[in-house]
Parts: structure tokens; sequence; C-alpha cells
């Protein structure tokens, strides 16, 4: 079982940063492969970035690439997620997701074991 905790969201102007933490509880941290998903209301959940268990691979949707980065300590049990050039349609809830089966990291959601509460993030124009 992992139990996992978002932070950092909060309102930004449009063209600013923030940065999003997941911690992790427990010891096998590193045996998860770990993922960031958003959902804004009334839309579906999507998928925004995944890392795999090493920190080594990396993936991201096409609608936040080369303006995000996902990133991971080990040692600390937390995943990062860096969002650069904020857009007001990046608004959303963001969750961090663990999955235990693949190394990689995947962007499907129902994949994913594990989820966090969320935290909101919200861009303004």
């Amino acid at each position: 079982q992992v139990q996992l905790v978002e932070s950092g969201g909060g309102l930004v102007q449009a063209g600013g940063s923030l940065r999003l933490s997941c911690v992790a509880s427990g010891r096998t941290f590193s045996s998860y492969a770990m993922g960031w998903f958003r959902q804004a209301p009334g839309k579906e959940r999507e998928f925004v970035a995944a890392i795999s268990r090493s920190g080594g691979s990396t993936n991201y949707a096409d609608s936040v690439k080369g303006r995000f980065a996902v990133s991971r300590d080990n040692a600390k049990n937390t995943v990062y997620l860096q969002m650069n050039s904020l857009k007001p349609e990046d608004t959303a809830v963001y969750y961090c997701a663990a999955e235990r089966d693949r190394p990689w990291g995947t962007n499907n959601v129902r994949q994913y074991d594990y989820w966090g509460q969320g935290t909101q993030v919200t861009v303004s124009s």
C-alpha cells in the first residue's frame, strides 16, 4: 500500500511557474513508476507526465511538452512536476499516481494503482 500526498498548487498568472510535489509513504517508492494527471471541471482525467522507477525515462503529453518537467528523488520518496509558462488551459486539479507493474510509467490512467487526493492549480489570464 502506498499513500500519496500532493502539494504546491495555487493561483498563478499566465506565464508563471509552479512546482508540485508528491510525497509517498512506505519504503518501496523506487519500485513504482510515477505519473501526473490532471482533471478540469467537466472533463475526464488526462495524462500529463510520467517517470520511470529510476528516473531515467520520462514522457509527456503533447500539450505540456517543453513547458513541464517531471523528476523524482527516491531518497526523499518524492516526485515533482515543474510547470513553467503556465496557460489558463492548464487550470485543473493535479493528481500524482503510482504504478506497480510497469517500470517506465504509462499514459494510461487505468494502469495506475494508487492516487493522491489532488492539488488545485489555477492559472489566471
